[in-house]
């Protein structure tokens, strides 16, 4: 009786009858409920992917006959229009893809439940279906299509200060460089009717991102931005002289300098096609911060350089933030970087990306380095109360061990092999006008243990793993470049098995003309069926997602990841990993890490070369290092292996760095040169840090919660007002 005297909710009947008039209407009134539909649609993102939905396809085939099934334009084939040559100009400019002859296949987000059950089984995984977080239903800044990624926030560039970015491949970082730098319009989402710059400003109204687009607008700032090395950045300076490209750049007057700083002066008569990836590397810098411009922005500046090559292209970069322009302006410096330690020390502030890659990605708030960086490594950002990563990533020396024997039990899988010594020897190698002289000391090593290899470019380590992999096995006089057999004998590990990832790996795997699954059949079938190569190898690499892609189409860090399953594939003693982190992402890098040590070391008891210049993914995977001295190029001498700490700080007295640990997560950092901790460091010898300090941990725990209740407070509404 109590419940029939409580009246009923204002307009209940109404909602009751317009549900009826809904299902008895067949859709075409729409009421109350409709609203929590939109909101859904909202947060779904379908993702169409054209490479394996290509024309005669089995894909292509199979949508193509649900096209327009139930009535609606949930499945639509897209037929190609005739477009005028100024709208096809903006089009590449916003970024849509065009329209290819036969057609192309657009899947509606508000699709149907049967379009979208039936889009799920469309053959060779074609067609991925990705929810959103429901905080994205609005803010999106730019989308390249329907079924296409798209991108939430902007990262915000601050004057006088090096801004980093980031984030894992594919998740948009590319692409916000792209619209600081003015060469991509954002169209906020809107497909069909692309906004006005006029309502983009507005849209970022109240925003250091209106300020910065408005002078971008009114060409008031000047962009130069350090591309990716690729194939296009060779064909565009092809035949061109070195020195003359930076004569003809330079408009700071600062080449001179540049040149010394970054040891670009022996390749000043070389063309450009003549530079080695490292050489590249350092010519690209150089150009970009000889030229007089507001913005400087560098995607991945330390690939193909080593650590020291790495510090000393920070300096240079850091250097141009304190720069002033001639109207006595401050300068923006935009970076990307995966290399955490060289981003922590070269970055002022960050921005962090996470999302789905392929799908979606979002720009977190601007975060001191510190906390930026130990955020995004936890997977969870107190400001927007989000967690992204179910795990938080930790780079204690001990972890990756612990964890693999938590899975694999103790003892591993196989048998560990004995001590295996290697006397000493040398070896020359003639080149047309020069030549090089590696010296090897006698040294031995062990199974179930990683052997790190320390040096910079032109060094010699190569080198030495050539002679491990008994690549110059041949008699004095042969194509190899001389040397006599005996000594090659004398270092070769041919006979106990061995299984090489080359540094230059890509000509041979392109050569491949099947997928990516028709290459791991073939060349490592018999591991295929093992139970634990599958959950210690191929899926924390995630090779799967990549089996119905051809070899040829793969980019580098696929290609990258396919390499390193193909040499952890194969039967061997002792494998041997030429720089197994270049291509990947900071995520991949710590995954392909975790994946050496379990599979090589814990569970085949075997042992690992690897040269590695990051130094984070360095000190996560060596037991033992093998640290050379000399002159690159000339006359170096690889030491003898030793232990990890005392290897680590010869390294590092050669550059004349020190590292410590975080305590929150025990990744290496880069001490400021001249800093307390610097000075402390090289006083009493201990130029790398192995533990940490459990009151300097208890300190990080009570600054990260307390980090945590701040962004909580500002989620709320109690910490500010936040921007859009």
């Amino acid at each position: 009786r109590r419940c029939a005297r409580v009246p009923p909710p204002a307009g209940g009947m109404a909602s009751r009858k317009q549900g009826l008039q809904r299902k008895g209407g067949g859709g075409e009134t729409r009421g109350e409920g409709d609203g929590a539909a939109d909101a859904l649609q909202r947060r779904r993102i379908v993702l169409l992917d054209q490479a394996r939905c290509k024309p005669n396809s089995e894909a292509f085939q199979y949508l193509s006959r649900y096209a327009r099934a139930c009535g609606r334009e949930c499945i639509t084939l897209q037929k190609p229009q005739r477009v005028p040559k100024e709208a096809r100009a903006q089009q590449e400019v916003e970024g849509a893809p065009p329209v290819p002859a036969a057609g192309r296949i657009v899947i509606s987000e508000d699709a149907c439940a049967a379009c979208l059950m039936r889009a799920k089984k469309c053959p060779g995984d074609a067609v991925t279906i990705v929810n959103l977080p429901s905080n994205l239903e609005t803010d999106c800044t730019h989308r390249y299509g329907e079924n296409a990624f798209k991108l939430h926030g902007l990262p915000t560039p601050r004057a006088g200060c090096v801004l980093g970015l980031l984030g894992t491949n594919g998740i948009g970082k590319s692409t916000a460089l792209k619209v600081l730098a003015g060469k991509l319009k954002p169209n906020l989402g809107r497909l069909n009717d692309p906004p006005s710059w006029q309502e983009i400003l507005n849209y970022y109204r109240g925003s250091a991102v209106q300020a910065y687009l408005s002078r971008l607008l009114e060409e008031d700032i000047r962009v130069v931005t350090k591309v990716q090395l690729d194939t296009d950045y060779v064909r565009k300076l092809r035949g061109r002289v070195v020195g003359d490209v930076l004569r003809q750049r330079d408009q700071r007057g600062a080449m001179e300098e540049l040149v010394a700083r970054l040891e670009l002066g022996a390749v000043l008569d070389r063309e450009v096609q003549e530079l080695s990836g490292g050489e590249l590397q350092r010519f690209a810098i150089c150009v970009v911060c000889c030229q007089d411009a507001d913005v400087y922005m560098f995607d991945e500046a330390s690939s193909f350089l080593d650590i020291k090559q790495r510090m000393t292209a920070t300096e240079v970069i850091r250097d141009l933030a304190n720069l002033r322009t001639t109207s006595d302006k401050a300068r923006y410096v935009v970076v990307v970087e995966h290399d955490l330690a060289v981003l922590d020390y070269m970055s002022d502030q960050i921005c962090c990306l996470y999302g789905e890659p392929g799908a979606y990605g979002v720009v977190t708030k601007v975060a001191s380095v510190t906390n930026g960086i130990n955020n995004y490594l936890a997977g969870y950002f107190p400001a927007e109360n989000m967690r992204f990563r179910a795990e938080a990533i930790s780079f204690s020396v001990s972890s990756a061990s612990s964890q693999g024997d938590a899975l694999l039990g103790p003892g591993g899988a196989g048998e560990v092999m004995g001590r295996v010594d290697y006397p000493a020897m040398s070896r020359t190698l003639k080149g047309e006008s020069s030549s090089f002289t590696l010296h090897v000391n006698a040294g031995h090593f062990e199974g179930a243990e990683c052997v790190g290899l320390l040096g910079q470019n032109g060094c010699g380590k190569t080198t030495f793993m050539d002679m491990l992999a008994g690549h110059f096995d041949k008699p004095e006089g042969d194509e190899s470049g001389g040397g006599a057999k005996g000594e090659a004998d004398a270092c070769s590990l041919a006979g106990l098995g061995v299984s090489y990832k080359r540094q230059v790996y890509a000509p041979r795997l392109r050569k491949f003309k099947g997928t990516v699954q028709d290459i791991i059949e073939k060349e490592i079938q018999g591991v295929c069926a093992d139970a634990l190569f599958n959950v210690l190898v191929l899926k924390p690499l995630k090779v799967g997602d990549l089996y119905d892609k051809r070899v040829q189409t793969l980019s580098g860090g696929e290609l990258q990841r396919l390499a390193i399953v193909l040499c952890l594939g194969r039967r061997a003693s002792v494998y041997l990993l030429d720089e197994p982190s270049a291509g990947l992402d900071c995520e991949q890098r710590i995954v392909a890490a975790k994946v050496i040590r379990r599979w090589v070391v814990d569970h085949q008891r075997k042992t690992a070369f690897v040269i590695e210049h990051d130094f984070v993914m360095a000190a996560a995977l060596a037991d033992k290092v093998v640290v050379y001295e000399g002159t690159p190029g000339k006359e170096c001498t690889a030491l003898s292996p030793v232990g990890l700490v005392q290897g680590f700080n010869s390294f590092l007295k050669q550059l004349d760095v020190t590292f410590r640990r975080d305590p929150s997560n025990h990744r290496p950092r880069v001490n400021k040169r001249g800093s307390l901790k610097d000075t402390e460091q090289k006083a009493t010898g201990q130029l790398f840090t192995f533990d940490v300090d459990p009151e300097d941990e208890k300190e990080a725990a009570a600054a990260n919660n307390k980090e945590n209740r701040r962004g909580a407070d500002g989620k709320n509404g109690k910490g500010g007002r936040a921007g859009k």
